[in-house]
């Protein structure tokens, strides 16, 4: 991982080489968008299934640029406060108290100061950092309400934000955006307009296998390869939740724990738990339940 903070990726190749160094196992396809998105300085919008590494992805760059990683958890409701800033209002009556106490009056200009700013992800990833740009994971946006994407839409527009008290803030140099998405809803044009745009799909066998050589390094060939085609089998399935890559992980680490070289019937059957975490997809993998997968908007 970087010493320290890093320059973006001039090329494909060198972001192909940033997310190898991590662990983080691409398409071309992404690597081109991503590339793109550092070129162009633009947010990038990844949506899919859950469990696709969508949010690893914010992650392994954050680590592989030595830049910090600033994550706003999306969620219904979310709102200016709780995502841009809001003030201390404790903090801001002590002041006028003691203002008061002391005779004298409490000037609005020392009220709304930055001491009594408290600063939440999108405003702190337009401030200068001395680690450089940092990383902005916005995740699972679409459990937002629609108005929040529209309270974005500055923030990704301009790279920056008013706080009418203090001003607009501008970010000095833009910052890594990475926007995720499991398409529970359809996320607004607006929004799209100002990312760029990647539709992530489960792994297939062979790109499952690379995943799991390079999360679990001491993994067997022979295992992994194993681990990669009953993973692929199940997802080809009617299953109301298929298994998602962390999932494959964990089941694998449980497996090696066994110090198997090669995954048995018995060892799958005895620690699918690991792999199918609800009772319901465990049932339904064993024959014993009708399978209901949940409706969703289809892939672009």
């Amino acid at each position: 991982m970087a010493d320290g903070p890093r320059a973006l990726p001039r090329s494909e190749a060198g972001t192909r080489a940033l997310l190898e160094e991590g662990r983080y196992v691409a398409d071309a396809a992404l690597t081109k968008t991503l590339f793109l998105a550092f070129a162009l300085g633009r947010p990038l919008l990844i949506e899919g299934e859950p469990g696709c590494g969508k949010t690893q992805l914010a992650v392994t760059l954050a680590e592989t640029l030595g830049r910090r990683l600033l994550r706003l958890q999306c969620y219904e409701g979310l709102d200016a406060a709780a995502s841009v800033y809001e003030w201390n209002y404790a903090a801001q009556m002590l002041a006028i108290r003691m203002a008061e106490a002391e005779g004298g009056r409490a000037r609005v200009g020392d009220i709304f100061g930055a001491r009594f700013l408290v600063k939440r992800p999108l405003l702190e990833a337009l401030e200068p950092d001395p680690r450089g740009p940092p990383v902005l994971l916005i995740d699972e946006i679409d459990r937002a309400d629609a108005p929040f994407e529209a309270h974005l839409l500055e923030v990704l527009a301009e790279f920056q934000v008013s706080v009418p008290e203090l001003g607009t803030v501008t970010a000095p140099a833009r910052p890594v955006v990475v926007i995720t998405s499991n398409r529970t809803r359809e996320v607004h044009d607006a929004l799209k307009r100002r990312c760029l745009y990647h539709w992530v799909r489960y792994p297939d066998a062979a790109r499952e296998k690379a995943i799991l050589r390079a999360r679990l390094p001491g993994i067997e060939r022979r295992l992994s390869a194993g681990i990669a085609a009953a993973v692929a089998r199940m997802r080809s399935t009617d299953l109301s939740g298929l298994p998602d890559l962390r999932a494959a992980i964990a089941w694998s680490g449980a497996v090696i724990d066994l110090d198997r070289i090669e995954l048995d019937p018995e060892t799958a059957r005895a620690h699918l738990d690991s792999l199918l975490a609800h009772q319901r997809k465990l049932a339904e993998a064993s024959g014993r339940a009708p399978a209901t997968p949940p409706g969703r908007p289809p892939p672009p």
